[in-house]
Protein backbone atom coordinates (compact mmCIF):
# COMPACT_ATOMS: atom_id res chain seq x y z
CA UNK A 1 0.00 0.00 0.00
CA UNK A 2 1.38 3.82 -0.76
CA UNK A 3 2.21 5.89 1.76
CA UNK A 4 2.39 9.35 1.47
CA UNK A 5 5.80 9.67 3.72
CA UNK A 6 7.74 8.14 0.85
CA UNK A 7 8.26 11.35 -0.64
CA UNK A 8 9.09 12.86 1.78
CA UNK A 9 11.87 9.69 2.42
CA UNK A 10 13.25 10.45 -0.90
CA UNK A 11 14.01 13.70 -0.35
CA UNK A 12 15.55 13.06 3.04
CA UNK A 13 18.05 10.46 0.88
CA UNK A 14 18.89 13.10 -1.54
CA UNK A 15 19.99 15.51 0.87
CA UNK A 16 23.35 16.16 0.83
CA UNK A 17 23.41 17.59 4.91
CA UNK A 18 21.35 14.78 6.09
CA UNK A 19 21.63 13.23 9.23
CA UNK A 20 21.07 9.89 10.73
CA UNK A 21 17.22 9.57 10.49
CA UNK A 22 14.49 8.41 13.42
CA UNK A 23 10.96 7.39 12.16
CA UNK A 24 8.70 8.14 15.25
CA UNK A 25 4.85 6.83 15.41
CA UNK A 26 3.12 4.57 17.40
CA UNK A 27 3.32 0.85 16.83
CA UNK A 28 2.01 -0.70 13.95
CA UNK A 29 1.53 2.26 11.93
CA UNK A 30 3.54 1.16 9.07
CA UNK A 31 7.08 2.46 9.92
CA UNK A 32 8.91 -1.29 9.51
CA UNK A 33 6.60 -1.93 6.04
CA UNK A 34 7.30 1.61 4.38
CA UNK A 35 11.18 1.87 5.15
CA UNK A 36 11.16 -1.74 3.72
CA UNK A 37 9.99 -1.02 0.78
CA UNK A 38 12.02 2.52 0.34
CA UNK A 39 15.32 0.50 0.62
CA UNK A 40 14.56 -2.32 -1.42
CA UNK A 41 13.29 0.47 -4.33
CA UNK A 42 15.64 3.03 -3.81
CA UNK A 43 19.08 1.10 -2.69
CA UNK A 44 22.10 -0.79 -4.11
CA UNK A 45 21.47 -2.69 -0.88
CA UNK A 46 19.36 -2.87 2.32
CA UNK A 47 20.45 -4.42 5.50
CA UNK A 48 18.41 -4.33 8.53
CA UNK A 49 18.80 -4.90 12.27
CA UNK A 50 15.88 -5.86 14.06
CA UNK A 51 17.13 -4.65 17.60
CA UNK A 52 13.51 -6.79 19.27
CA UNK A 53 13.78 -9.73 17.90
CA UNK A 54 17.84 -10.12 17.75
CA UNK A 55 18.71 -8.93 21.03
CA UNK A 56 22.49 -10.09 19.92
CA UNK A 57 22.85 -6.98 17.80
CA UNK A 58 22.74 -5.07 20.69
CA UNK A 59 26.61 -5.98 21.52
CA UNK A 60 27.48 -4.24 18.24
CA UNK A 61 27.00 -0.99 20.19
CA UNK A 62 29.34 -1.16 22.68
CA UNK A 63 31.08 1.25 21.19
CA UNK A 64 30.78 4.27 19.52
CA UNK A 65 33.34 4.02 16.85
CA UNK A 66 30.70 3.79 13.19
CA UNK A 67 33.53 1.48 10.93
CA UNK A 68 33.77 -0.35 14.04
CA UNK A 69 30.26 -0.87 14.00
CA UNK A 70 29.76 -1.60 10.69
CA UNK A 71 32.29 -3.91 10.27
CA UNK A 72 30.77 -5.81 13.01
CA UNK A 73 27.56 -5.49 10.88
CA UNK A 74 29.21 -7.04 7.90
CA UNK A 75 30.45 -10.12 10.52
CA UNK A 76 26.31 -10.83 11.91
CA UNK A 77 24.56 -10.18 8.66
CA UNK A 78 27.25 -11.62 5.82
CA UNK A 79 26.59 -7.86 4.00
CA UNK A 80 28.86 -5.36 3.30
CA UNK A 81 27.81 -1.67 4.20
CA UNK A 82 28.73 0.76 1.99
CA UNK A 83 27.92 4.61 2.46
CA UNK A 84 26.51 6.49 -0.17
CA UNK A 85 24.63 2.89 -1.36
CA UNK A 86 22.86 0.99 1.69
CA UNK A 87 20.07 1.95 3.21
CA UNK A 88 21.06 0.76 7.30
CA UNK A 89 17.82 0.17 9.48
CA UNK A 90 17.95 0.04 12.99
CA UNK A 91 14.30 -1.06 13.54
CA UNK A 92 12.53 -1.57 16.98
CA UNK A 93 15.66 0.84 18.28
CA UNK A 94 13.64 2.02 21.16
CA UNK A 95 15.31 -1.57 22.46
CA UNK A 96 18.76 -0.65 22.65
CA UNK A 97 19.17 3.28 23.79
CA UNK A 98 22.88 2.52 23.00
CA UNK A 99 22.14 2.69 19.08
CA UNK A 100 19.96 5.39 19.30
CA UNK A 101 23.41 7.54 20.97
CA UNK A 102 25.38 6.21 18.59
CA UNK A 103 23.85 8.07 15.77
CA UNK A 104 25.35 11.20 16.68
CA UNK A 105 29.01 9.69 15.62
CA UNK A 106 27.29 8.27 12.99
CA UNK A 107 26.40 11.72 11.70
CA UNK A 108 29.96 13.72 12.96
CA UNK A 109 31.89 10.53 11.46
CA UNK A 110 29.75 9.35 8.72
CA UNK A 111 27.41 11.51 7.39
CA UNK A 112 27.50 9.43 4.05
CA UNK A 113 26.05 6.51 5.56
CA UNK A 114 22.30 6.15 5.09
CA UNK A 115 21.07 5.45 8.49
CA UNK A 116 17.47 5.29 9.79
CA UNK A 117 16.41 4.25 13.08
CA UNK A 118 12.66 3.23 13.61
CA UNK A 119 10.70 2.36 16.94
CA UNK A 120 7.68 2.61 18.87
CA UNK A 121 7.07 3.73 22.55
CA UNK A 122 10.55 5.55 22.04
CA UNK A 123 10.40 8.10 24.93
CA UNK A 124 9.27 5.15 27.48
CA UNK A 125 12.48 3.44 26.84
CA UNK A 126 14.96 6.76 26.97
CA UNK A 127 13.09 7.76 30.10
CA UNK A 128 13.58 3.94 31.95
CA UNK A 129 17.53 3.54 30.90
CA UNK A 130 17.82 7.75 31.39
CA UNK A 131 19.31 7.97 27.96
CA UNK A 132 18.42 11.32 25.40
CA UNK A 133 18.36 11.39 21.92
CA UNK A 134 21.43 12.88 20.50
CA UNK A 135 19.90 16.28 19.95
CA UNK A 136 21.03 18.32 16.92
CA UNK A 137 22.29 15.13 15.38
CA UNK A 138 19.65 13.54 14.03
CA UNK A 139 16.14 14.13 11.98
CA UNK A 140 12.88 12.99 12.73
CA UNK A 141 10.04 11.91 10.92
CA UNK A 142 6.86 11.30 12.33
CA UNK A 143 4.13 8.44 10.61
CA UNK A 144 0.78 7.99 11.72
CA UNK A 145 -2.05 5.60 11.00
CA UNK A 146 -3.57 6.07 7.10
CA UNK A 147 -5.48 9.03 6.18
CA UNK A 148 -8.82 8.82 4.52
CA UNK A 149 -6.94 9.64 1.32
CA UNK A 150 -4.50 7.23 2.14
CA UNK A 151 -7.58 4.47 2.62
CA UNK A 152 -9.05 4.93 -0.24
CA UNK A 153 -5.94 4.85 -2.31
CA UNK A 154 -5.47 1.82 -1.03
CA UNK A 155 -9.19 0.64 -2.03
CA UNK A 156 -8.00 1.59 -6.03
CA UNK A 157 -10.15 5.06 -5.83
CA UNK A 158 -6.81 6.64 -6.37
CA UNK A 159 -7.70 8.77 -8.82
CA UNK A 160 -10.84 9.97 -6.68
CA UNK A 161 -8.32 11.03 -4.49
CA UNK A 162 -6.69 13.31 -7.23
CA UNK A 163 -10.12 14.41 -8.13
CA UNK A 164 -10.73 15.59 -4.44
CA UNK A 165 -7.16 17.63 -3.86
CA UNK A 166 -8.62 20.56 -6.14
CA UNK A 167 -11.25 22.97 -5.32
CA UNK A 168 -12.58 23.83 -8.32
CA UNK A 169 -13.62 19.80 -8.18
CA UNK A 170 -15.67 20.36 -5.25
CA UNK A 171 -17.56 22.48 -6.23
CA UNK A 172 -19.44 20.29 -8.97
CA UNK A 173 -19.26 17.45 -7.06
CA UNK A 174 -22.71 15.51 -7.96
CA UNK A 175 -25.31 14.11 -5.42
CA UNK A 176 -24.39 10.92 -5.84
CA UNK A 177 -20.68 11.55 -5.93
CA UNK A 178 -21.04 13.23 -2.47
CA UNK A 179 -23.23 10.47 -1.56
CA UNK A 180 -20.74 7.67 -2.43
CA UNK A 181 -18.01 9.68 -0.56
CA UNK A 182 -20.33 10.41 2.81
CA UNK A 183 -20.56 6.53 2.25
CA UNK A 184 -16.74 6.20 1.96
CA UNK A 185 -15.82 8.13 5.37
CA UNK A 186 -18.49 6.08 7.15
CA UNK A 187 -16.50 3.13 6.18
CA UNK A 188 -12.94 4.85 7.41
CA UNK A 189 -14.66 5.52 10.51
CA UNK A 190 -14.98 1.80 11.38
CA UNK A 191 -11.99 0.36 9.87
CA UNK A 192 -10.01 3.33 10.96
CA UNK A 193 -6.14 3.64 9.17
CA UNK A 194 -4.29 1.05 10.94
CA UNK A 195 -2.41 -0.77 7.51
CA UNK A 196 -3.23 -4.36 8.88
CA UNK A 197 -6.76 -3.55 9.12
CA UNK A 198 -6.99 -1.79 6.03
CA UNK A 199 -5.07 -4.46 4.28
CA UNK A 200 -7.21 -6.82 5.45
CA UNK A 201 -10.44 -4.72 4.17
CA UNK A 202 -9.22 -4.13 1.01
CA UNK A 203 -8.36 -7.91 0.22
CA UNK A 204 -11.46 -9.29 2.08
CA UNK A 205 -14.04 -6.84 2.57
CA UNK A 206 -14.32 -8.92 5.76
CA UNK A 207 -15.43 -6.34 8.67
CA UNK A 208 -15.42 -8.67 11.38
CA UNK A 209 -11.90 -10.71 10.69
CA UNK A 210 -11.21 -6.62 10.76
CA UNK A 211 -12.65 -5.97 13.88
CA UNK A 212 -10.81 -8.97 15.32
CA UNK A 213 -7.60 -7.53 13.68
CA UNK A 214 -8.55 -3.78 16.12
CA UNK A 215 -8.82 -6.24 19.07
CA UNK A 216 -6.00 -7.62 18.47
CA UNK A 217 -3.64 -4.54 18.43
CA UNK A 218 -5.54 -3.05 21.19
CA UNK A 219 -3.93 -5.95 23.35
CA UNK A 220 -0.77 -5.49 22.14
CA UNK A 221 -0.73 -1.97 23.10
CA UNK A 222 -1.71 -2.81 26.52
CA UNK A 223 0.91 -5.55 26.62
CA UNK A 224 3.45 -2.74 25.28
CA UNK A 225 2.40 -1.18 28.37
CA UNK A 226 3.88 -3.46 30.92
CA UNK A 227 6.98 -3.66 29.72
CA UNK A 228 7.40 0.28 31.03
CA UNK A 229 6.35 -0.26 34.57
CA UNK A 230 9.19 1.51 35.93
CA UNK A 231 8.08 4.80 34.52
CA UNK A 232 4.12 4.71 35.00
CA UNK A 233 2.16 1.87 36.59
CA UNK A 234 1.01 -0.40 34.53
CA UNK A 235 -2.67 -0.12 35.67
CA UNK A 236 -2.64 3.93 35.27
CA UNK A 237 -1.69 3.37 31.43
CA UNK A 238 -4.37 1.11 30.96
CA UNK A 239 -6.80 3.31 32.21
CA UNK A 240 -6.54 6.44 30.47
CA UNK A 241 -6.43 3.80 27.43
CA UNK A 242 -9.44 1.99 27.94
CA UNK A 243 -11.11 5.22 29.19
CA UNK A 244 -9.80 7.80 26.26
CA UNK A 245 -12.82 6.75 24.00
CA UNK A 246 -15.66 7.78 26.37
CA UNK A 247 -13.71 11.12 27.20
CA UNK A 248 -12.92 12.59 23.34
CA UNK A 249 -14.81 15.62 22.80
CA UNK A 250 -14.63 17.06 26.17
CA UNK A 251 -11.97 18.93 29.09
CA UNK A 252 -10.18 16.21 30.20
CA UNK A 253 -10.57 15.35 33.92
CA UNK A 254 -8.77 12.83 35.49
CA UNK A 255 -11.16 12.35 38.52
CA UNK A 256 -13.41 11.04 35.01
CA UNK A 257 -10.76 7.84 34.18
CA UNK A 258 -10.45 6.77 38.19
CA UNK A 259 -11.44 9.11 41.25
CA UNK A 260 -9.61 6.86 43.81
CA UNK A 261 -5.92 8.04 41.88
CA UNK A 262 -4.18 10.68 42.48
CA UNK A 263 -4.48 13.25 39.22
CA UNK A 264 -0.41 13.28 39.49
CA UNK A 265 -0.35 9.85 38.41
CA UNK A 266 -2.92 9.71 35.81
CA UNK A 267 -1.02 12.83 34.38
CA UNK A 268 2.10 11.43 33.96
CA UNK A 269 0.70 8.47 32.40
CA UNK A 270 -1.49 10.96 30.03
CA UNK A 271 2.13 12.67 29.50
CA UNK A 272 4.03 9.28 28.18
CA UNK A 273 1.03 7.82 26.17
CA UNK A 274 0.86 11.74 24.20
CA UNK A 275 4.63 10.71 23.76
CA UNK A 276 4.10 7.85 22.75
CA UNK A 277 1.20 8.74 20.34
CA UNK A 278 -1.18 6.20 21.57
CA UNK A 279 -3.04 9.34 21.81
CA UNK A 280 -2.91 12.96 21.33
CA UNK A 281 -3.83 15.89 23.95
CA UNK A 282 -5.79 18.63 22.26
CA UNK A 283 -4.58 21.71 23.76
CA UNK A 284 -6.75 25.01 24.71
CA UNK A 285 -5.20 27.98 23.27
CA UNK A 286 -6.11 31.83 23.70
CA UNK A 287 -6.35 32.13 20.15
CA UNK A 288 -4.82 35.64 20.53
CA UNK A 289 -2.15 35.20 18.51
CA UNK A 290 0.96 32.99 16.90
CA UNK A 291 2.23 30.72 18.01
CA UNK A 292 -1.13 29.30 19.44
CA UNK A 293 1.22 27.42 22.22
CA UNK A 294 2.00 30.65 23.78
CA UNK A 295 -1.09 31.17 24.63
CA UNK A 296 -1.66 27.02 25.75
CA UNK A 297 -2.52 26.11 29.56
CA UNK A 298 -1.33 23.03 30.52
CA UNK A 299 -3.85 21.63 32.79
CA UNK A 300 -7.07 22.35 30.26
CA UNK A 301 -6.55 20.19 27.59
CA UNK A 302 -9.10 17.18 25.32
CA UNK A 303 -7.62 14.23 23.70
CA UNK A 304 -8.10 11.54 20.65
CA UNK A 305 -7.03 8.65 20.12
CA UNK A 306 -4.31 7.56 17.37
CA UNK A 307 -7.08 5.72 15.42
CA UNK A 308 -10.17 5.93 15.04
CA UNK A 309 -10.97 2.77 14.04
CA UNK A 310 -9.22 1.54 17.52
CA UNK A 311 -11.72 3.76 19.35
CA UNK A 312 -14.37 1.74 18.22
CA UNK A 313 -12.57 -1.40 19.50
CA UNK A 314 -12.23 -0.03 22.85
CA UNK A 315 -15.98 1.76 23.04
CA UNK A 316 -17.85 -0.95 21.07
CA UNK A 317 -19.45 1.92 19.60
CA UNK A 318 -19.65 0.14 15.56
CA UNK A 319 -23.70 -0.58 15.24
CA UNK A 320 -24.34 2.81 16.00
CA UNK A 321 -22.06 4.26 14.01
CA UNK A 322 -23.43 1.85 10.80
CA UNK A 323 -26.89 3.05 12.09
CA UNK A 324 -26.71 6.45 12.81
CA UNK A 325 -27.85 9.34 9.66
CA UNK A 326 -25.58 12.34 11.25
CA UNK A 327 -22.05 11.32 11.81
CA UNK A 328 -21.59 14.28 14.55
CA UNK A 329 -24.40 12.23 16.61
CA UNK A 330 -22.33 9.51 16.47
CA UNK A 331 -20.87 8.81 20.44
CA UNK A 332 -22.02 12.36 21.37
CA UNK A 333 -20.11 14.13 18.45
CA UNK A 334 -16.84 12.12 19.57
CA UNK A 335 -16.29 9.66 16.63
CA UNK A 336 -16.72 13.14 14.19
CA UNK A 337 -14.04 14.67 16.49
CA UNK A 338 -11.74 12.18 16.56
CA UNK A 339 -11.87 12.00 12.91
CA UNK A 340 -10.86 15.54 11.84
CA UNK A 341 -8.18 16.08 14.68
CA UNK A 342 -6.90 12.34 13.28
CA UNK A 343 -7.14 13.75 9.47
CA UNK A 344 -5.19 16.93 10.68
CA UNK A 345 -2.34 14.80 12.19
CA UNK A 346 -2.19 12.91 9.19
CA UNK A 347 -1.49 15.87 6.71
CA UNK A 348 1.10 17.52 8.65
CA UNK A 349 4.31 17.50 7.45
CA UNK A 350 6.43 14.44 8.37
CA UNK A 351 9.28 16.63 9.43
CA UNK A 352 7.67 18.23 12.44
CA UNK A 353 5.30 16.76 15.68
CA UNK A 354 1.95 17.16 14.70
CA UNK A 355 0.59 19.68 17.55
CA UNK A 356 -3.76 20.06 17.99
CA UNK A 357 -5.28 23.19 19.36
CA UNK A 358 -8.94 24.19 20.40
CA UNK A 359 -10.14 27.55 21.71
CA UNK A 360 -12.99 27.52 24.87
CA UNK A 361 -14.00 31.19 26.00
CA UNK A 362 -11.99 31.81 29.82
CA UNK A 363 -14.79 32.77 31.65
CA UNK A 364 -17.21 31.14 34.47
CA UNK A 365 -20.09 29.08 33.39
CA UNK A 366 -18.99 29.54 29.81
CA UNK A 367 -19.56 27.05 27.53
CA UNK A 368 -18.53 28.08 24.25
CA UNK A 369 -15.49 26.44 22.40
CA UNK A 370 -14.51 25.50 18.88
CA UNK A 371 -13.18 22.35 18.12
CA UNK A 372 -10.03 23.16 16.76
CA UNK A 373 -8.01 26.02 16.00
CA UNK A 374 -5.48 26.07 13.18
CA UNK A 375 -2.95 28.32 11.45
CA UNK A 376 -2.75 28.60 7.79
CA UNK A 377 -0.87 31.07 6.07
CA UNK A 378 0.00 33.08 8.83
CA UNK A 379 -3.75 33.28 10.06
CA UNK A 380 -5.95 31.85 12.56
CA UNK A 381 -8.95 29.45 11.40
CA UNK A 382 -11.21 27.89 13.67
CA UNK A 383 -12.67 24.76 12.67
CA UNK A 384 -15.81 23.85 13.67
CA UNK A 385 -17.89 20.37 13.60
CA UNK A 386 -21.24 21.18 12.80
CA UNK A 387 -23.25 19.12 14.99
CA UNK A 388 -27.09 20.02 14.95
CA UNK A 389 -27.35 21.90 18.02
CA UNK A 390 -28.21 25.39 17.46
CA UNK A 391 -25.55 26.63 20.10
CA UNK A 392 -22.57 25.56 18.18
CA UNK A 393 -22.53 27.77 15.43
CA UNK A 394 -22.87 30.20 18.17
CA UNK A 395 -19.55 29.76 19.52
CA UNK A 396 -17.77 29.62 15.95
CA UNK A 397 -19.36 33.54 15.42
CA UNK A 398 -18.04 34.53 19.19
CA UNK A 399 -14.51 33.30 18.21
CA UNK A 400 -14.66 35.11 15.01
CA UNK A 401 -15.98 38.45 16.90
CA UNK A 402 -13.68 38.52 19.31
CA UNK A 403 -10.70 37.95 17.15
CA UNK A 404 -12.12 39.84 14.11
CA UNK A 405 -11.38 36.66 12.56
CA UNK A 406 -11.94 37.06 8.39
CA UNK A 407 -12.50 33.08 7.40
CA UNK A 408 -13.52 30.25 9.31
CA UNK A 409 -14.26 26.50 8.75
CA UNK A 410 -17.58 24.29 9.19
CA UNK A 411 -17.02 20.72 8.86
CA UNK A 412 -20.60 18.69 8.23
CA UNK A 413 -22.07 16.29 5.68
CA UNK A 414 -23.19 18.98 3.46
CA UNK A 415 -21.62 19.78 0.34
CA UNK A 416 -18.71 22.05 -0.29
CA UNK A 417 -19.78 26.00 0.02
CA UNK A 418 -17.13 28.66 0.13
CA UNK A 419 -18.98 31.52 1.18
CA UNK A 420 -17.05 35.30 2.45
CA UNK A 421 -16.96 34.21 5.85
CA UNK A 422 -17.22 30.48 6.56
CA UNK A 423 -16.28 27.64 4.16
CA UNK A 424 -18.44 24.59 4.69
CA UNK A 425 -16.14 21.84 3.91
CA UNK A 426 -17.33 17.86 3.68
CA UNK A 427 -15.22 15.01 6.01
CA UNK A 428 -13.79 14.04 3.20
CA UNK A 429 -12.27 17.09 1.90
CA UNK A 430 -9.74 17.51 5.06
CA UNK A 431 -6.57 16.83 2.85
CA UNK A 432 -7.24 19.20 0.30
CA UNK A 433 -8.13 22.29 3.32
CA UNK A 434 -5.04 21.22 5.15
CA UNK A 435 -2.45 20.90 2.12
CA UNK A 436 -4.11 23.18 -0.51
CA UNK A 437 -3.49 27.05 -1.03
CA UNK A 438 -6.71 28.78 -1.63
CA UNK A 439 -9.22 29.15 1.54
Amino acid sequence: MKRDIYSALKVWQKDSSRRPLLVRGARQTGKTYIINQFGRNEFHSFIVLNLERNPEYKDIFNNNDPKNIIEQIALFVGKKVTPGKTLLLLDEIQDCPKAIMSLRYFFEEMPELHLIGAGSLLEFSLNVEDYRVPVGRVQYMYMSPMSFGEFIEAKGDGDLRNYLNDFSNLEKISDGLHGKLNELVRKYFIIGGMPAVVKEYVNSGDILKCQQIQHSIVETFIDDFSKYSKVSKFSYLKKIFNSAPALIGNKFVYSKVDAQVRSRELKQAVELLDQADVLHRVKRTSGAGIPLEYGVKDNYFKIILLDIGLMHAISGVYSDTAKQNDFTAIFNGAVAEQFVGQELIAYYKPELRPNLYYWAREARNSNAEVDYIIVKSTRIIPVEIKSGAKGRMKSLHLFMKKFKTEKAVKISQAKFNNSESIMDLPFYALQLFVEGDSL
